[in-house]
């Protein structure tokens, strides 16, 4: 059985490890998502009981994501765990945040790839994701729940206990 609490824990901790999220403006005209890599700030980590903040997103400032951007926009990122068994969809708010300190803790090899010029590049940016709420579901479609329904037993009994509604404040 899942709790709220856990389904947000394993939420975490598999965006912590997989870390590809699709993320968009909520409401932008012809808007959609984007795949990007999310980054969550080690130091962070391990100050805050509850172990997350800000979802941290490197772009190049003109990335279409980047340009349609206006101050405090709304935001939809979703995320699918590299096993298929966890699924989130995260509204929060998108801003612009080239923090020195920041980017300086999650720089890293595969990020440099991307950036002739390093941590100083003209075309970097870093996108601050604060998750307001969140909704997410472990899978439940496993051949035990299809056999249940075989012989007519209601799945979604069984499902009831995979999906929260969660406040990531």
């Amino acid at each position: 059985m899942s709790t709220s609490q856990e389904l947000e824990q394993k939420f975490w901790k598999a965006l912590k490890s997989d870390m590809t999220m699709m993320l968009g403006l909520a409401g932008a005209e012809h808007g959609h998502t984007r795949p990007m890599t999310a980054q969550l700030d080690p130091d962070r980590d391990a100050h805050d009981s509850r172990g997350h903040g800000p979802i941290w997103f490197f772009a190049a400032n003109d990335h279409a994501l980047v340009q349609a951007l206006r101050s405090d926009s709304e935001a939809v990122a979703t995320f699918t765990s590299k096993g298929h068994d966890l699924f989130a969809c995260v509204h929060g708010r998108l801003s612009l945040d080239n923090d020195r300190a920041t980017i300086d803790r999650l720089w890293n090899k595969h990020i440099a790839a991307w950036y002739q010029g390093g941590k100083d590049d003209p075309k970097l940016a870093l996108l601050r994701l604060d998750a307001e709420h969140a909704e997410i579901w472990a899978d439940a479609s496993n051949l035990i729940a299809g056999i249940k329904a075989l012989f007519g037993a209601d799945p979604k009994e069984d499902y009831q206990d995979k999906v929260a509604k969660v406040a990531l404040r």
